[in-house]
């Protein structure tokens, strides 16, 4: 009897326990919540990273085992400080045979431009400025996507969403001289104004975001697919009333915009180099090394990735499954689990994997570009198994070590950029 009461009077303790520390993380405001999450995955990601920076031999980037800064501003890091520092070539680089090579136009100027400003401001180090946009863009991205999640989700499924973004494979991008958390951050504020409606406000920003990732088509395209289906309606469509002149013309005038910015780059490169194709001339240097020479033709590059990939006629059978998945997300989008999430965020993911087949070539960089799709994180996180939760944690951090043993650690003449 007596070991009875010890057990159940334990019981009744560890439920109490419970229940008190239950209260006390409600009582914690969800954005201490979210940065404390941010700062242990940073954490984790950085102990990661100087196990690699231990290894590291020397390279055109770096000496033998560099220090954290130096071994996050490799790769397009390079470039990012060619631009904070020089700026963009008024002459474009060519090879004998008369081909743009490798250059700064490639490459958005607000991330590096920024960079400048601060270190001409707090004269730290390109890598000291450049890594820390990065952990604030990222950190900003982690707090807009959970008020962007929470739109949606009730408030432990919104929360573990941001839990999978802040340890998703690619969340490396949050703490290195890349664009990616900047422009993750901006896309993710632009989403929120437009799930909320607030479209006069999104104007600054999309330009902002255009002049940090080359994304100003899609997201003009995602606009167009949210008129399209506003004004037609179907059955799964919530809108109240098909949208009149007067309240059409802010989201159509944004969609212009977007639009403008992202031909604005290319336009840009052409007046300072007198080149018409300076800049799509630049992006195809980086693809010349697997396929050659040649023009950018849309939705080309997939099959010409996958030929180069798998091989004739292996290549091009599995070129033609690209429509075929494309269609499966499509419909994936909007079975009932996925329109939890609300139509706005779907129409992007949509969009911008339209937008990546006409436009970019499949290679190592593939994981990294996919990370604007992340408000696809908020479908993954609706099961509610804390085994489903704790193993679905766990494999995404094996997997940013899979990511960075693939791709950033600089093995010889590695041929898989980040």
């Amino acid at each position: 009897m007596a070991d009875r009461l010890t057990t159940g009077g334990t019981l009744r303790a560890r439920s109490r326990s419970a229940v008190r520390w239950r209260a006390r993380y409600r009582a914690v405001p969800w954005y201490a919540r979210i940065t404390v999450v941010y700062v242990l995955a940073r954490i984790v990601t950085t102990v990661m990273m100087q196990g690699f920076a231990a290894v590291q031999s020397a390279n055109s980037f770096t000496a033998e085992h560099p220090s954290y800064l130096a071994f996050a501003s490799i790769w397009d890091g390079a470039w990012y400080r060619v631009i904070a520092t020089g700026g963009y070539p008024s002459t474009l680089p060519v090879d004998a045979a008369g081909h743009v090579t490798e250059n700064a136009w490639a490459f958005m100027p607000a991330y590096p431009f920024l960079v400048r400003g601060l270190m001409l401001l707090t004269g730290a180090s390109f890598e000291a400025v450049a890594v820390t946009v990065s952990l604030l863009a990222g950190l900003g991205a982690a707090l807009v996507f959970r008020r962007l999640a929470g739109r949606f989700l009730d408030a432990p499924r919104a929360t573990f969403a941001t839990v999978l973004l802040c340890v998703a494979p690619t969340s490396v991008m949050f703490q290195v001289a890349y664009a990616e958390a900047m422009g993750l951050f901006l896309l993710l504020v632009a989403l929120l104004l437009a799930v909320d409606r607030r479209w006069w406000t999104m104007l600054p920003v999309v330009l902002l975001l255009g002049m940090t990732r080359p994304t100003g088509l899609a997201f003009a395209f995602f606009l167009v697919l949210f008129l399209a289906v506003w004004w037609f309606r179907p059955a799964w469509v919530r809108e109240p009333a098909r949208p009149t002149l007067r309240s059409a013309l802010p989201p159509a005038l944004v969609a212009v915009v977007s639009g403008a910015v992202g031909l604005a780059w290319p336009a840009i490169a052409w007046a300072v180099t007198g080149v018409p194709k300076a800049y799509t001339d630049t992006e195809l240097a980086w693809r010349s090394s697997y396929v050659g020479w040649g023009e950018l033709v849309p939705f080309s590059p997939w099959v010409e990735g996958f030929a180069w990939w798998l091989g004739w006629p292996g290549g091009w059978v599995a070129a033609l499954a690209i429509p075929v998945g494309l269609a499966a997300v499509g419909v994936l989008l909007f079975v009932p689990a996925a329109c939890r999430v609300g139509l706005e965020l779907r129409l992007w993911v949509v969009a911008y994997l339209v937008y990546l087949l006409a436009v970019f070539f499949p290679q190592s960089s593939t994981w990294r570009i996919l990370l604007p799709i992340a408000p696809l994180l908020a479908v993954v996180a609706l099961p509610r198994s804390k085994t489903y939760r704790v193993l679905l944690v766990v494999v995404a951090l094996v997997l940013q070590w899979v990511w960075l043993y693939a791709n950033w650690w600089v093995d010889g003449y590695d041929w898989t950029p980040p």
